[in-house]
Protein backbone atom coordinates (compact mmCIF):
# COMPACT_ATOMS: atom_id res chain seq x y z
CA UNK A 1 0.00 0.00 0.00
CA UNK A 2 1.08 3.56 -0.69
CA UNK A 3 0.03 6.67 1.22
CA UNK A 4 -1.96 8.82 -1.21
CA UNK A 5 -3.53 11.50 0.99
CA UNK A 6 -2.99 12.59 4.58
CA UNK A 7 -5.43 14.84 6.47
CA UNK A 8 -4.92 16.82 9.69
CA UNK A 9 -7.55 18.51 11.85
CA UNK A 10 -7.28 20.33 15.17
CA UNK A 11 -3.57 19.61 15.64
CA UNK A 12 -1.26 22.42 16.73
CA UNK A 13 -1.40 25.16 14.08
CA UNK A 14 -3.85 23.24 11.89
CA UNK A 15 -7.45 23.99 12.92
CA UNK A 16 -9.67 23.23 9.94
CA UNK A 17 -9.11 19.92 8.17
CA UNK A 18 -6.28 20.21 5.70
CA UNK A 19 -5.73 17.71 2.90
CA UNK A 20 -2.21 16.85 1.71
CA UNK A 21 -1.50 14.86 -1.45
CA UNK A 22 1.49 12.54 -1.05
CA UNK A 23 3.67 11.34 -3.94
CA UNK A 24 6.51 8.81 -4.03
CA UNK A 25 8.69 11.82 -3.11
CA UNK A 26 7.07 14.77 -1.35
CA UNK A 27 8.89 17.87 -0.11
CA UNK A 28 7.35 20.45 2.21
CA UNK A 29 8.80 23.95 1.94
CA UNK A 30 7.98 27.13 3.82
CA UNK A 31 9.31 29.58 6.34
CA UNK A 32 10.36 28.64 9.87
CA UNK A 33 7.59 27.65 12.27
CA UNK A 34 5.00 27.42 9.49
CA UNK A 35 4.10 23.79 10.27
CA UNK A 36 6.37 21.56 8.17
CA UNK A 37 7.61 19.38 11.02
CA UNK A 38 4.08 19.23 12.44
CA UNK A 39 2.97 17.27 9.38
CA UNK A 40 5.74 14.68 9.76
CA UNK A 41 5.05 14.35 13.48
CA UNK A 42 1.31 13.95 12.85
CA UNK A 43 2.09 11.11 10.45
CA UNK A 44 4.34 9.52 13.07
CA UNK A 45 1.53 9.59 15.64
CA UNK A 46 -0.89 8.12 13.08
CA UNK A 47 1.38 5.23 12.10
CA UNK A 48 3.20 4.63 15.39
CA UNK A 49 0.77 5.99 17.99
CA UNK A 50 0.40 2.65 19.73
CA UNK A 51 4.15 2.11 19.87
CA UNK A 52 5.69 2.94 23.25
CA UNK A 53 8.87 3.89 21.38
CA UNK A 54 7.18 6.57 19.28
CA UNK A 55 9.28 9.71 18.99
CA UNK A 56 6.53 12.24 19.63
CA UNK A 57 3.77 11.31 22.09
CA UNK A 58 0.54 13.30 22.01
CA UNK A 59 0.17 16.09 24.54
CA UNK A 60 -2.86 18.18 25.56
CA UNK A 61 -1.05 21.24 24.26
CA UNK A 62 -1.22 19.67 20.78
CA UNK A 63 -4.91 20.59 20.52
CA UNK A 64 -5.34 23.69 18.36
CA UNK A 65 -5.99 26.65 20.67
CA UNK A 66 -8.76 28.10 18.49
CA UNK A 67 -10.57 24.74 18.41
CA UNK A 68 -10.11 24.28 22.15
CA UNK A 69 -11.69 27.70 22.76
CA UNK A 70 -14.72 26.43 20.80
CA UNK A 71 -14.77 23.27 22.99
CA UNK A 72 -13.54 21.08 20.14
CA UNK A 73 -10.93 18.90 21.83
CA UNK A 74 -10.62 16.02 19.38
CA UNK A 75 -7.53 15.69 17.18
CA UNK A 76 -8.21 13.86 13.92
CA UNK A 77 -5.77 12.30 11.44
CA UNK A 78 -6.86 10.52 8.26
CA UNK A 79 -4.86 8.60 5.69
CA UNK A 80 -5.95 7.34 2.26
CA UNK A 81 -4.06 4.47 0.66
CA UNK A 82 -3.90 3.24 -2.92
CA UNK A 83 -1.88 0.50 -4.64
CA UNK A 84 -3.95 -1.91 -2.56
CA UNK A 85 -3.33 -5.67 -2.49
CA UNK A 86 -5.46 -7.74 -4.87
CA UNK A 87 -6.19 -10.17 -2.05
CA UNK A 88 -6.21 -9.73 1.68
CA UNK A 89 -6.70 -12.15 4.56
CA UNK A 90 -9.40 -10.89 6.90
CA UNK A 91 -11.12 -14.12 8.01
CA UNK A 92 -9.13 -17.15 9.12
CA UNK A 93 -7.16 -18.37 6.10
CA UNK A 94 -9.63 -17.27 3.42
CA UNK A 95 -8.56 -14.51 1.02
CA UNK A 96 -10.92 -11.70 0.05
CA UNK A 97 -10.47 -8.11 -1.15
CA UNK A 98 -11.34 -4.68 0.19
CA UNK A 99 -13.69 -3.84 -2.66
CA UNK A 100 -15.87 -6.92 -2.05
CA UNK A 101 -15.97 -6.05 1.65
CA UNK A 102 -17.13 -2.49 0.88
CA UNK A 103 -14.15 -1.09 2.78
CA UNK A 104 -13.14 1.52 0.19
CA UNK A 105 -14.22 5.15 0.07
CA UNK A 106 -15.97 6.78 -2.88
CA UNK A 107 -12.61 7.30 -4.63
CA UNK A 108 -11.77 3.60 -4.39
CA UNK A 109 -9.11 4.15 -1.70
CA UNK A 110 -8.71 2.65 1.76
CA UNK A 111 -9.27 5.54 4.18
CA UNK A 112 -8.33 5.14 7.85
CA UNK A 113 -9.48 7.81 10.32
CA UNK A 114 -7.94 8.07 13.79
CA UNK A 115 -9.50 10.26 16.48
CA UNK A 116 -7.82 11.33 19.72
CA UNK A 117 -10.34 12.82 22.20
CA UNK A 118 -8.61 15.32 24.51
CA UNK A 119 -5.29 14.39 22.84
CA UNK A 120 -5.18 11.09 24.72
CA UNK A 121 -2.99 8.36 23.28
CA UNK A 122 -5.95 5.95 23.30
CA UNK A 123 -6.99 6.32 19.70
CA UNK A 124 -10.38 5.58 18.15
CA UNK A 125 -10.02 4.03 14.72
CA UNK A 126 -12.51 4.16 11.85
CA UNK A 127 -12.59 3.06 8.23
CA UNK A 128 -14.33 5.62 6.04
CA UNK A 129 -16.05 3.53 3.39
CA UNK A 130 -18.82 3.61 0.81
CA UNK A 131 -20.72 0.93 2.68
CA UNK A 132 -24.20 -0.70 2.64
CA UNK A 133 -26.58 1.00 5.07
CA UNK A 134 -29.70 -1.06 4.36
CA UNK A 135 -30.76 -2.39 7.79
CA UNK A 136 -31.09 -5.89 6.32
CA UNK A 137 -27.47 -6.05 5.20
CA UNK A 138 -25.71 -3.25 7.06
CA UNK A 139 -23.12 -3.69 9.81
CA UNK A 140 -22.28 -7.20 8.59
CA UNK A 141 -18.62 -6.64 9.44
CA UNK A 142 -19.61 -6.33 13.11
CA UNK A 143 -21.48 -9.62 13.16
CA UNK A 144 -20.10 -12.93 14.39
CA UNK A 145 -20.23 -16.21 12.52
CA UNK A 146 -23.43 -17.34 14.25
CA UNK A 147 -25.19 -14.05 13.47
CA UNK A 148 -24.27 -14.23 9.79
CA UNK A 149 -25.49 -17.83 9.62
CA UNK A 150 -28.85 -16.77 11.05
CA UNK A 151 -29.28 -14.09 8.38
CA UNK A 152 -28.41 -16.65 5.69
CA UNK A 153 -30.91 -19.16 7.09
CA UNK A 154 -33.75 -16.74 7.84
CA UNK A 155 -33.66 -15.26 4.34
CA UNK A 156 -32.94 -18.52 2.46
CA UNK A 157 -29.77 -17.09 0.94
CA UNK A 158 -27.50 -19.38 -1.06
CA UNK A 159 -23.96 -19.54 0.34
CA UNK A 160 -21.20 -21.90 -0.75
CA UNK A 161 -19.49 -22.09 2.65
CA UNK A 162 -21.11 -21.02 5.93
CA UNK A 163 -17.91 -21.47 7.90
CA UNK A 164 -16.23 -18.48 6.22
CA UNK A 165 -17.52 -15.06 7.31
CA UNK A 166 -16.39 -13.19 4.20
CA UNK A 167 -18.26 -15.63 1.93
CA UNK A 168 -21.43 -15.24 4.00
CA UNK A 169 -21.15 -11.43 3.90
CA UNK A 170 -20.69 -11.55 0.13
CA UNK A 171 -23.74 -13.82 -0.27
CA UNK A 172 -25.92 -11.50 1.83
CA UNK A 173 -24.81 -8.38 -0.02
CA UNK A 174 -25.42 -10.10 -3.36
CA UNK A 175 -28.89 -11.01 -2.17
CA UNK A 176 -29.71 -7.33 -1.50
CA UNK A 177 -27.64 -6.03 -4.42
CA UNK A 178 -30.47 -3.85 -5.79
CA UNK A 179 -31.03 -2.11 -2.46
CA UNK A 180 -27.67 -1.85 -0.67
CA UNK A 181 -28.19 1.88 -0.01
CA UNK A 182 -24.47 2.62 -0.30
CA UNK A 183 -23.32 5.64 1.68
CA UNK A 184 -19.90 6.89 2.75
CA UNK A 185 -19.82 6.30 6.51
CA UNK A 186 -17.23 5.77 9.22
CA UNK A 187 -17.05 2.18 10.46
CA UNK A 188 -15.79 1.99 14.05
CA UNK A 189 -13.08 -0.70 14.03
CA UNK A 190 -11.99 0.02 17.61
CA UNK A 191 -15.01 -1.68 19.10
CA UNK A 192 -16.09 -5.30 19.19
CA UNK A 193 -14.16 -8.44 19.99
CA UNK A 194 -11.87 -10.88 18.24
CA UNK A 195 -14.69 -12.31 16.12
CA UNK A 196 -15.95 -9.03 14.69
CA UNK A 197 -14.80 -5.90 12.92
CA UNK A 198 -12.00 -5.34 15.43
CA UNK A 199 -10.46 -8.60 14.29
CA UNK A 200 -10.60 -7.37 10.69
CA UNK A 201 -8.79 -4.16 11.71
CA UNK A 202 -6.08 -6.13 13.53
CA UNK A 203 -5.38 -8.05 10.32
CA UNK A 204 -5.64 -4.96 8.13
CA UNK A 205 -2.98 -3.15 10.15
CA UNK A 206 -0.40 -5.67 8.94
CA UNK A 207 -0.80 -4.35 5.40
CA UNK A 208 -0.23 -0.65 6.18
CA UNK A 209 3.19 0.81 5.34
CA UNK A 210 5.81 1.27 8.05
CA UNK A 211 6.76 4.83 8.94
CA UNK A 212 10.24 5.90 10.06
CA UNK A 213 10.97 9.49 11.09
CA UNK A 214 14.42 11.07 11.18
CA UNK A 215 14.14 14.41 12.97
CA UNK A 216 16.15 17.54 12.32
CA UNK A 217 16.89 18.00 16.03
CA UNK A 218 17.94 14.37 16.45
CA UNK A 219 20.70 14.16 19.03
CA UNK A 220 24.05 14.89 17.49
CA UNK A 221 26.35 15.16 20.49
CA UNK A 222 29.50 13.22 21.28
CA UNK A 223 27.75 11.39 24.13
CA UNK A 224 24.79 10.18 22.06
CA UNK A 225 24.93 6.41 21.49
CA UNK A 226 24.20 6.60 17.78
CA UNK A 227 26.84 9.28 17.23
CA UNK A 228 29.41 7.37 19.26
CA UNK A 229 28.84 4.61 16.75
CA UNK A 230 25.69 3.28 15.10
CA UNK A 231 26.98 -0.26 15.56
CA UNK A 232 26.80 0.14 19.34
CA UNK A 233 23.12 0.97 19.02
CA UNK A 234 22.72 -1.94 16.63
CA UNK A 235 24.31 -4.30 19.20
CA UNK A 236 21.71 -3.27 21.79
CA UNK A 237 18.88 -3.79 19.31
CA UNK A 238 20.18 -7.20 18.22
CA UNK A 239 20.70 -8.38 21.80
CA UNK A 240 17.19 -7.27 22.77
CA UNK A 241 15.53 -9.60 20.22
CA UNK A 242 13.66 -12.56 21.69
CA UNK A 243 15.75 -15.20 19.92
CA UNK A 244 19.08 -13.75 21.12
CA UNK A 245 17.71 -13.19 24.63
CA UNK A 246 16.70 -16.86 24.87
CA UNK A 247 20.15 -17.97 23.75
CA UNK A 248 21.88 -15.62 26.20
CA UNK A 249 19.65 -16.85 29.01
CA UNK A 250 20.62 -20.41 28.21
CA UNK A 251 24.32 -19.49 28.39
CA UNK A 252 23.78 -17.50 31.59
CA UNK A 253 21.86 -20.31 33.29
CA UNK A 254 24.64 -22.78 32.47
CA UNK A 255 27.40 -20.48 33.74
CA UNK A 256 25.47 -19.48 36.87
CA UNK A 257 24.72 -23.10 37.68
CA UNK A 258 28.43 -23.96 37.48
CA UNK A 259 29.33 -20.90 39.56
CA UNK A 260 26.77 -21.85 42.18
CA UNK A 261 28.24 -25.36 42.36
CA UNK A 262 31.81 -24.05 42.67
CA UNK A 263 30.81 -21.53 45.33
CA UNK A 264 28.98 -24.20 47.36
CA UNK A 265 31.91 -26.62 47.10
CA UNK A 266 34.29 -23.87 48.22
CA UNK A 267 32.21 -23.09 51.31
CA UNK A 268 31.94 -26.80 52.14
CA UNK A 269 35.74 -27.07 52.09
CA UNK A 270 36.00 -23.92 54.22
CA UNK A 271 33.78 -25.54 56.85
CA UNK A 272 36.47 -28.20 57.34
CA UNK A 273 38.91 -25.43 58.22
CA UNK A 274 36.70 -22.84 59.97
CA UNK A 275 33.02 -23.70 60.19
CA UNK A 276 32.15 -20.44 61.99
CA UNK A 277 33.65 -18.37 59.18
CA UNK A 278 32.01 -20.53 56.52
CA UNK A 279 28.58 -19.99 58.08
CA UNK A 280 28.96 -16.22 57.71
CA UNK A 281 29.48 -16.49 53.96
CA UNK A 282 27.16 -17.21 51.05
CA UNK A 283 27.55 -16.96 47.26
CA UNK A 284 26.26 -13.73 45.65
CA UNK A 285 25.69 -14.23 41.94
CA UNK A 286 23.89 -11.56 39.85
CA UNK A 287 20.70 -12.44 38.00
CA UNK A 288 20.64 -12.88 34.25
CA UNK A 289 18.72 -9.63 33.76
CA UNK A 290 21.51 -7.56 35.32
CA UNK A 291 24.23 -8.81 33.00
CA UNK A 292 25.44 -6.16 30.52
CA UNK A 293 25.85 -8.23 27.37
CA UNK A 294 26.29 -5.15 25.18
CA UNK A 295 29.58 -4.40 26.94
CA UNK A 296 31.01 -7.59 25.48
CA UNK A 297 30.76 -5.93 22.06
CA UNK A 298 31.72 -2.40 23.09
CA UNK A 299 34.76 -2.47 20.80
CA UNK A 300 32.69 -2.79 17.61
CA UNK A 301 32.93 0.38 15.59
CA UNK A 302 32.72 2.22 12.31
CA UNK A 303 35.81 4.41 11.99
CA UNK A 304 37.87 5.94 9.24
CA UNK A 305 40.86 4.04 7.91
CA UNK A 306 43.08 6.20 10.12
CA UNK A 307 41.02 5.18 13.20
CA UNK A 308 39.22 8.48 13.76
CA UNK A 309 35.92 7.60 15.53
CA UNK A 310 32.59 8.88 14.26
CA UNK A 311 31.98 11.25 17.17
CA UNK A 312 35.20 13.07 16.31
CA UNK A 313 34.24 13.65 12.70
CA UNK A 314 32.54 16.79 11.35
CA UNK A 315 28.83 17.29 12.01
CA UNK A 316 28.02 16.83 8.32
CA UNK A 317 29.80 13.45 8.17
CA UNK A 318 28.14 12.34 11.41
CA UNK A 319 24.73 13.22 10.04
CA UNK A 320 25.35 11.39 6.76
CA UNK A 321 26.29 8.25 8.68
CA UNK A 322 23.24 8.59 10.93
CA UNK A 323 20.98 9.02 7.90
CA UNK A 324 22.48 5.86 6.40
CA UNK A 325 22.04 4.00 9.68
CA UNK A 326 18.44 5.22 9.83
CA UNK A 327 17.77 3.86 6.34
CA UNK A 328 19.47 0.53 7.06
CA UNK A 329 17.43 0.05 10.25
CA UNK A 330 14.20 0.96 8.48
CA UNK A 331 14.89 -1.52 5.67
CA UNK A 332 15.67 -4.22 8.22
CA UNK A 333 12.35 -3.49 9.91
CA UNK A 334 10.60 -3.70 6.53
CA UNK A 335 12.04 -7.20 5.99
CA UNK A 336 11.01 -8.29 9.48
CA UNK A 337 7.43 -7.16 8.75
CA UNK A 338 7.00 -9.23 5.57
CA UNK A 339 8.21 -6.52 3.19
CA UNK A 340 5.40 -4.09 3.89
CA UNK A 341 5.64 -0.70 2.24
CA UNK A 342 7.77 1.89 3.99
CA UNK A 343 7.69 5.67 4.30
CA UNK A 344 10.94 7.47 5.08
CA UNK A 345 10.24 10.85 6.69
CA UNK A 346 13.29 13.09 7.02
CA UNK A 347 13.41 16.59 8.44
CA UNK A 348 15.84 18.87 6.65
CA UNK A 349 18.21 16.29 5.15
CA UNK A 350 20.45 19.15 4.08
CA UNK A 351 21.39 20.01 7.70
CA UNK A 352 25.17 20.46 8.09
CA UNK A 353 25.72 19.41 4.48
CA UNK A 354 27.92 21.10 1.88
CA UNK A 355 26.27 22.13 -1.40
CA UNK A 356 27.56 19.04 -3.25
CA UNK A 357 26.46 16.71 -0.43
CA UNK A 358 22.99 18.24 -0.57
CA UNK A 359 22.73 17.35 -4.24
CA UNK A 360 24.05 13.84 -3.60
CA UNK A 361 21.54 13.36 -0.78
CA UNK A 362 18.51 14.44 -2.77
CA UNK A 363 19.63 12.28 -5.70
CA UNK A 364 19.84 9.31 -3.32
CA UNK A 365 16.39 10.07 -1.89
CA UNK A 366 14.94 10.27 -5.40
CA UNK A 367 16.39 6.84 -6.21
CA UNK A 368 15.03 5.40 -2.97
CA UNK A 369 11.54 6.79 -3.66
CA UNK A 370 11.53 5.15 -7.10
CA UNK A 371 11.58 1.69 -5.48
CA UNK A 372 8.34 -0.26 -5.22
CA UNK A 373 6.35 0.33 -2.03
CA UNK A 374 8.80 3.03 -0.88
CA UNK A 375 7.94 6.68 -0.32
CA UNK A 376 10.04 9.59 0.92
CA UNK A 377 8.65 12.66 2.69
CA UNK A 378 10.98 15.53 3.58
CA UNK A 379 10.96 19.07 4.86
CA UNK A 380 13.57 21.47 3.60
CA UNK A 381 14.89 25.02 3.83
CA UNK A 382 17.38 24.44 1.04
CA UNK A 383 16.99 26.13 -2.32
CA UNK A 384 19.59 23.66 -3.59
CA UNK A 385 17.29 20.75 -2.71
CA UNK A 386 14.21 22.45 -4.20
CA UNK A 387 15.97 22.96 -7.54
CA UNK A 388 16.61 19.20 -7.76
CA UNK A 389 12.91 18.34 -7.38
CA UNK A 390 10.00 18.02 -9.79
CA UNK A 391 7.24 20.61 -9.45
CA UNK A 392 4.67 17.89 -8.68
CA UNK A 393 6.70 16.81 -5.65
CA UNK A 394 6.71 20.23 -3.95
CA UNK A 395 4.17 21.32 -1.34
CA UNK A 396 4.32 24.97 -0.26
CA UNK A 397 3.01 25.64 3.25
CA UNK A 398 1.61 29.12 3.73
CA UNK A 399 -0.80 30.97 5.96
CA UNK A 400 -3.75 33.08 4.80
CA UNK A 401 -6.03 34.95 7.20
CA UNK A 402 -4.70 32.87 10.10
CA UNK A 403 -5.40 29.56 8.37
CA UNK A 404 -2.78 27.09 7.12
CA UNK A 405 -2.72 26.28 3.42
CA UNK A 406 -0.90 23.51 1.56
CA UNK A 407 -0.34 24.64 -2.01
CA UNK A 408 0.83 22.88 -5.12
CA UNK A 409 3.21 24.80 -7.36
CA UNK A 410 1.08 27.32 -9.21
CA UNK A 411 1.67 30.09 -11.73
CA UNK A 412 2.65 33.33 -10.01
CA UNK A 413 4.42 35.87 -12.21
CA UNK A 414 5.84 33.49 -14.78
CA UNK A 415 3.44 31.54 -17.02
CA UNK A 416 4.94 28.17 -16.14
CA UNK A 417 6.32 26.83 -12.83
CA UNK A 418 9.84 27.98 -12.02
CA UNK A 419 12.00 26.59 -9.24
CA UNK A 420 13.82 29.93 -9.12
CA UNK A 421 10.47 31.63 -8.50
CA UNK A 422 9.57 29.08 -5.80
CA UNK A 423 12.88 29.72 -4.07
CA UNK A 424 12.25 33.47 -4.25
CA UNK A 425 8.67 33.27 -2.93
CA UNK A 426 9.36 30.67 -0.22
CA UNK A 427 12.95 31.26 0.82
CA UNK A 428 13.41 34.84 -0.35
CA UNK A 429 16.35 33.70 -2.48
CA UNK A 430 17.46 36.59 -4.68
CA UNK A 431 19.09 35.08 -7.75
CA UNK A 432 20.26 36.37 -11.11
CA UNK A 433 18.58 33.27 -12.62
CA UNK A 434 15.12 34.40 -11.47
CA UNK A 435 15.92 37.96 -12.57
CA UNK A 436 16.81 36.59 -16.02
CA UNK A 437 13.57 34.58 -16.26
CA UNK A 438 11.42 37.62 -15.48
CA UNK A 439 13.39 39.79 -17.87
CA UNK A 440 13.14 37.26 -20.71
CA UNK A 441 9.40 36.81 -20.16
CA UNK A 442 8.80 40.57 -20.27
CA UNK A 443 10.85 40.86 -23.47
CA UNK A 444 8.57 38.26 -25.07
CA UNK A 445 5.40 39.98 -23.81
CA UNK A 446 6.59 43.39 -25.07
CA UNK A 447 7.13 41.89 -28.53
CA UNK A 448 3.75 40.09 -28.48
CA UNK A 449 1.68 42.98 -27.11
CA UNK A 450 3.28 46.07 -28.64
CA UNK A 451 5.64 44.66 -31.31
CA UNK A 452 8.64 46.00 -29.37
CA UNK A 453 12.05 44.92 -30.69
CA UNK A 454 15.54 45.99 -29.74
CA UNK A 455 17.23 46.56 -26.41
CA UNK A 456 16.70 50.31 -26.12
CA UNK A 457 13.08 50.09 -27.28
CA UNK A 458 12.38 47.43 -24.69
CA UNK A 459 14.00 49.59 -22.00
CA UNK A 460 11.74 52.49 -23.00
CA UNK A 461 8.75 50.12 -22.92
CA UNK A 462 9.59 49.15 -19.31
CA UNK A 463 9.76 52.81 -18.28
CA UNK A 464 6.39 53.47 -19.88
CA UNK A 465 4.71 50.66 -18.00
CA UNK A 466 5.71 51.76 -14.52
CA UNK A 467 5.97 55.29 -13.19
CA UNK A 468 9.23 55.98 -11.38
CA UNK A 469 11.01 52.84 -12.63
CA UNK A 470 14.47 53.03 -11.00
CA UNK A 471 17.36 53.66 -13.39
CA UNK A 472 21.14 53.31 -13.31
CA UNK A 473 23.83 54.54 -15.66
CA UNK A 474 25.41 51.81 -17.79
CA UNK A 475 28.77 52.30 -19.58
CA UNK A 476 29.52 50.48 -22.83
CA UNK A 477 33.27 49.72 -22.67
CA UNK A 478 33.50 49.31 -26.45
CA UNK A 479 32.90 52.98 -27.22
CA UNK A 480 32.54 54.64 -23.83
CA UNK A 481 28.84 55.43 -24.34
CA UNK A 482 26.70 56.10 -21.28
CA UNK A 483 23.06 54.93 -21.08
CA UNK A 484 20.41 55.76 -18.49
CA UNK A 485 18.94 52.26 -18.37
CA UNK A 486 16.25 50.87 -16.10
CA UNK A 487 17.75 49.00 -13.18
CA UNK A 488 16.50 45.76 -14.77
CA UNK A 489 18.29 46.44 -18.07
CA UNK A 490 21.44 47.49 -16.20
CA UNK A 491 21.55 44.22 -14.25
CA UNK A 492 20.76 42.13 -17.31
CA UNK A 493 23.61 43.71 -19.31
CA UNK A 494 26.05 43.65 -16.42
CA UNK A 495 25.44 39.91 -15.84
CA UNK A 496 25.54 39.02 -19.54
CA UNK A 497 28.70 41.01 -20.22
CA UNK A 498 31.17 40.15 -17.43
CA UNK A 499 33.99 41.16 -19.79
CA UNK A 500 32.92 44.79 -19.28
CA UNK A 501 34.78 46.14 -16.20
CA UNK A 502 33.24 49.62 -16.36
CA UNK A 503 30.09 48.87 -14.34
CA UNK A 504 29.74 48.12 -10.63
CA UNK A 505 28.35 44.75 -9.60
CA UNK A 506 24.73 45.16 -8.55
CA UNK A 507 23.92 44.73 -4.85
CA UNK A 508 21.42 42.14 -3.57
CA UNK A 509 19.13 45.04 -2.65
CA UNK A 510 19.24 46.29 -6.27
CA UNK A 511 18.45 42.81 -7.65
CA UNK A 512 15.53 42.51 -5.24
CA UNK A 513 14.19 45.95 -6.21
CA UNK A 514 14.50 45.11 -9.91
CA UNK A 515 12.67 41.79 -9.43
CA UNK A 516 9.85 43.56 -7.59
CA UNK A 517 9.52 46.16 -10.35
CA UNK A 518 9.37 43.52 -13.09
CA UNK A 519 6.74 41.64 -11.08
CA UNK A 520 4.72 44.86 -10.91
CA UNK A 521 4.93 45.28 -14.70
CA UNK A 522 3.82 41.65 -15.23
CA UNK A 523 0.90 42.25 -12.87
CA UNK A 524 -0.15 45.34 -14.84
CA UNK A 525 -0.15 43.67 -18.26
CA UNK A 526 -1.64 40.26 -17.45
Amino acid sequence: MNLKVFKIKNFRGYSDEITININDLTAFVGRNDIGKSTILEAMNIFFNGGDSKQLIPLDKDDINKECAANEDNEIVFSACFDNLPDEIQLDATYLTNLKDEYLLNQNGDLEIVKRYPNATTKEKVFIKANHPTNSNCGELLCKKNTELKKIITDNSIDCENKSVNSLMRKAIWNHYNDDLQLKEIELDVSKGDTDGIKSIWEKLKDYLPLYSLFQADRKNTDTDDEVQDPLQTAVKQIISTEDIQNKLKEISDTVLKELQSIASDTLDKLKNINETLANTLEPKIPGVESLKWADVFKKVSIASNNDIPINKRGSGVKRLILLSFFQAEAEKKKTEFNNRGIIYAIEEPETSQHYEHQRMLIDALKRISSNDDTQVVITTHSSVVVKELKFDDIRIIDEEAGSKKIKLVETHYLPSPSLNEINYLVFGEISSEYHDELFGYLETRARDIDNVAGQRNFDSWLKSKLSGYPTKEYIDNRNGSHFDYTLSMYIRNRVHHPENPENDIETPEEVKKSIEKMQEVIGSIE
